[in-house]
């Protein structure tokens, strides 16, 4: 059997990496992160529970260990997982439990789900910087834990806020964020 074709088509080494995070309303990262220069995918979705293909109303309730999470692919050519990490902790409050400002739960709490070893040693580094550098008046309290699974939100969650930019929720909590994020990172944004 000649597999010379298969061959050619399967490349030798992934030239993406993928970074699943979870800061609060999952909304409010993707639509960051759908803007940064060296990101080529971001997928809404649950990480970190006991319950297989949760939905949004059963995670909403808290019950399930999921957290609301954003799976980035990213290209790391033009874009780090710390640079990742950098842009994750000036979108969020990693020091609040369980909570983003009025979206309270587990299911809001800010994580990061590494999907490796070195993933695992640059995030332990970048929440050192950050608490070494005293950015914020109480301790992150960041969830630092290995990637198990990834379940994909339901459909009309995805691309939440560039679909439905006049939602009420989109113009109070995503649209500063977003805004915020532009004005400080605006060398870095797609063109």
């Amino acid at each position: 059997m000649d597999m010379s074709n298969e061959t050619q088509n399967t490349p030798a080494f992934s030239s993406t990496q993928v970074a699943t995070l979870g800061g609060g309303c999952f909304w409010c990262l993707e639509a960051v992160y759908d803007e940064l220069k060296g990101v080529t995918d971001v997928v809404s979705g649950y990480s970190g529970g006991h319950v297989k293909n949760p939905d949004y109303r059963l995670v909403c309730t808290g019950t399930t260990g999921h957290a609301e999470v954003v799976q980035i692919t990213f290209d790391p050519s033009q874009i780090s997982f710390r640079e990742i990490l950098e842009v994750f902790f000036t979108i969020h409050d990693p020091t609040t439990l369980n909570r983003q400002g009025n979206d309270i739960g587990p299911q809001y709490r800010s994580v990061i789900f590494y999907h490796t070893d070195e993933q695992k040693q640059i995030a332990e580094q970048v929440i050192r910087e950050i608490e070494t550098a005293g950015i914020w008046s109480n301790p992150v309290v960041t969830e630092l834990a290995p990637f198990t699974e990834f379940f994909p939100a339901e459909d009309y969650h995805q691309e939440y806020f560039k679909n439905n930019p006049y939602q009420p929720y989109c113009q109070v909590v995503v649209a500063p964020k977003v805004a915020k994020f532009r004005k400080k990172y605006l060398e870095r944004l797609k063109a």
